[in-house]
């Protein structure tokens, strides 16, 4: 019994000592394991750790950002019930395509009444000036009456001027005679009562030519006075009003059809049809389909060194690992909360300093077909400012 024990003892010397013996080995071994794991650990770092942290240090990054587009709402300019809708949602739509049709006959009956009022006042404009036309012939012929009896008048002065100093002449003549007792002191009074004569028919007829001129005067006044009437007849208010009121029906008779203003995709209808709709209610929204871009809320001190015109990585979160381009287009000229609705007062007692973000807006350089970008969609940015 002790024998076998003793054998037993002997048989477990005698594996425990080769197993005391690879110990250290086994220990050795896995600490050049370690070591060299390290070092491949630490070259995995260096040759990638120091290329993300140039980047890192040479761009401002965010993920404060997503896409945007400069979205339309679709509206009416009148009132009144939708007849049609032509598209649906999420339909891709072209510019000056037509999307919604408006019930119309109410706007055919104003246009019809607007036409007849405006026929009408033509009508009347055009008696009117046919009556201003007569109006300056006629005034232009009593002008003309009037510059013929001026001529008249002008043609009598001469011959009056004539006999008058033919007459001054003789009075003169004779009086020297009388005065040398020549001839008898009856033909002076016969002379002066001749050059009397004469001087009146002169006044007449500077009188005459006189009260001719006033007439052609006043005929010409009354030309100028019938062509102002005729210009007035002309553009009369009366005919004016009626057309500005056949333009206002001819323009709310287009605005009941309704067409995309850019193209787009449908986002969203908020109105069906045969609901009455009312002027400047919202009738769809359009999301435009080009023109798409990225804004990326920065904080301000990532703006020191940002402008205008610098490259942008862009990584959108529904398409890991692809990389968009573009850059910097503008730089928003107020942080987000100078336009909150109640902004922060930073004159209070209890200011707690809050850094304030900056709308960056950025385009898109390299769009793909096969990667369409939806305004709403997450991004990081990454903008290289060194």
């Amino acid at each position: 019994m002790e024998t076998r024990e003793a054998e037993q003892r002997r048989e477990h010397d005698g594996h425990a000592t080769p197993v005391a013996t690879e110990e250290p080995a086994r220990q050795f071994r896995k600490r050049w394991i370690f070591i060299g794991l390290g070092i491949v650990v630490l070259i995995v770092a260096i040759v990638f750790g120091v290329p993300w942290l140039r980047y890192m240090l040479a761009h401002e990054g965010t993920d404060d950002a997503h896409v945007d587009a400069d979205v339309v709402e679709v509206t009416s300019k009148i009132p009144e019930r939708i007849d049609s809708i032509l598209v649906t949602t999420n339909q891709h739509v072209t510019r000056g395509q037509l999307l919604v049709v408006l019930d119309d006959r109410d706007e055919l009956a104003r246009l019809q009444q607007a036409i007849a009022q405006y026929d009408q006042a033509l009508a009347e404009q055009r008696t009117t000036v046919q009556q201003g036309h007569g109006g300056v012939a006629q005034a232009r012929g009593q002008a003309a009456q009037a510059a013929a009896q001026v001529d008249i008048a002008l043609s009598q002065l001469p011959g009056a001027q004539q006999n008058y100093d033919k007459a001054q002449a003789d009075l003169s003549r004779t009086a020297s005679l009388v005065a040398t007792g020549d001839i008898p002191g009856e033909q002076l009074d016969a002379a002066r009562a001749e050059a009397a004569a004469a001087s009146s028919q002169l006044q007449a007829a500077q009188n005459t030519v006189t009260a001719a001129r006033a007439q052609e005067d006043a005929a010409a006044g009354g030309v100028t006075a019938a062509q102002g009437r005729l210009a007035q007849a002309a553009y009369a208010s009366q005919a004016q009003v009626a057309k500005a009121q056949l333009d206002l029906a001819l323009r709310n008779l287009r605005y009941t059809h309704i067409s995309s203003p850019i193209d787009a995709f449908v986002g969203e209808k908020s109105v069906e049809i045969g609901q009455t709709i009312a002027a400047g209610e919202v009738l769809m929204t359009l999301v435009p389909s080009k023109n798409i871009f990225i804004t990326a809320n920065y904080k301000e001190t990532q703006m020191g060194n940002m402008h205008v015109g610098q490259p942008v990585d862009i990584h959108v979160d529904a398409y890991h690992g692809v990389v968009f381009h573009g850059h910097v287009v503008s730089i928003n000229p107020a942080s987000e909360n100078t336009y909150a609705l109640v902004p922060s007062q930073n004159a209070t007692g209890n200011f707690v300093k809050v850094t304030q973000r900056i709308p960056v807006r950025i385009s898109i350089d390299d769009p793909r077909s096969d990667m369409p970008l939806r305004p709403g969609m997450s991004v990081e940015t990454y903008v290289k400012v060194r």
